[in-house]
């Protein structure tokens, strides 16, 4: 499958791309910078500086975003204002905020790691609508990918030092329940999306790909990038066909794979789904 390289390598540690008509299109992160990218149709980036990190961000159903800061949370206004909530630990814990996303009905999560990456020290967090958090799992190294099935029962999720995907069932009473591995991901799983097939499809860190998982498990597709450190990926483009992949030159060498920390992209033959939305 051909890959085309969609922007320059503007990142440092490229992650989190989503698609929404509520921003005009494609938005990610340089995570580390502190920075939301935006793609404009011309193919420039523009560059917003929001905190110490910029963990994960996704559309207000009202307008505007809410994002996974440093310590916490975000909302930002339809005006371009920005509130940091209360931080959920102190600074001296030596966490942050790493990946996101939103569930069918509208609440947004965002999972934690240590800096110094230690076992067990990070947890999935939950932000309702009514401001209110809720801590959903505990004992987490890398919080990463999440996204759900069309038919929203269930739920995706990585924390990365497992090397695997995990499944859990979900409603909106129960939350996420029934944890159980859903298919082991060799170097480093990532982010994660889902197509509307059903079909997940899940970065590799240290792997230089992307993998289609089938709803049942199985591997049918290997996308192959020209840099290591593959890092999220989402669809959007018309009709939501185009999967765009960010990428990382983190722990790279100033003259190593010089594309790394570019956006790309191919057309997989299959759709996404729309972007689910923050209700707050």
């Amino acid at each position: 499958m051909r890959v085309e390289q969609v922007t320059e390598p503007v990142a440092y540690h490229g992650e989190g791309p989503v698609w929404s008509g509520v921003w005009g299109g494609l938005r990610w992160l340089d995570m580390l910078a502190g920075d939301v990218l935006s793609l404009a149709p011309d193919g420039t980036v523009a560059r917003r500086h929001v905190g110490t990190v910029a963990a994960a961000i996704r559309p207000r159903r009202g307008g505007g975003a809410v994002m996974g800061i440093e310590r916490g949370f975000a909302l930002e206004d339809t005006d371009g204002k920005l509130t940091a909530l209360d931080p959920l630990w102190g600074a001296e814990e030596r966490l942050r905020m790493n990946e996101g996303g939103c569930d069918p009905d509208g609440r947004f999560y965002c999972g934690s790691m240590a800096y110094d990456v230690r076992h067990g020290a990070g947890s999935l967090y939950r932000l309702d609508p009514d401001g209110s958090t809720t801590t959903v799992l505990g004992s987490v190294t890398i919080s990463n990918g999440l996204e759900w099935s069309p038919d929203e029962s269930r739920a995706y999720y990585v924390d990365t030092a497992t090397g695997r995907i995990d499944a859990f069932d979900y409603d909106r009473e129960g939350g996420l329940s029934g944890r159980r591995a859903f298919a082991a991901v060799p170097d480093g799983p990532d982010g994660l999306t889902v197509d509307a097939e059903g079909g997940v499809w899940v970065a590799q860190y240290g792997g230089g790909s992307v993998r289609r998982y089938t709803p049942d498990g199985t591997l049918d597709e290997v996308i192959g990038l020209p840099v290591t450190k593959a890092t999220a990926c989402a669809f959007g483009g018309p009709g939501l066909g185009r999967l765009f992949i960010t990428t990382s030159r983190e722990h790279l060498g100033p003259s190593e794979e010089p594309r790394a920390g570019a956006v790309f992209a191919c057309t997989p033959g299959v759709t996404g789904m729309p972007a689910r939305e923050f209700a707050g």
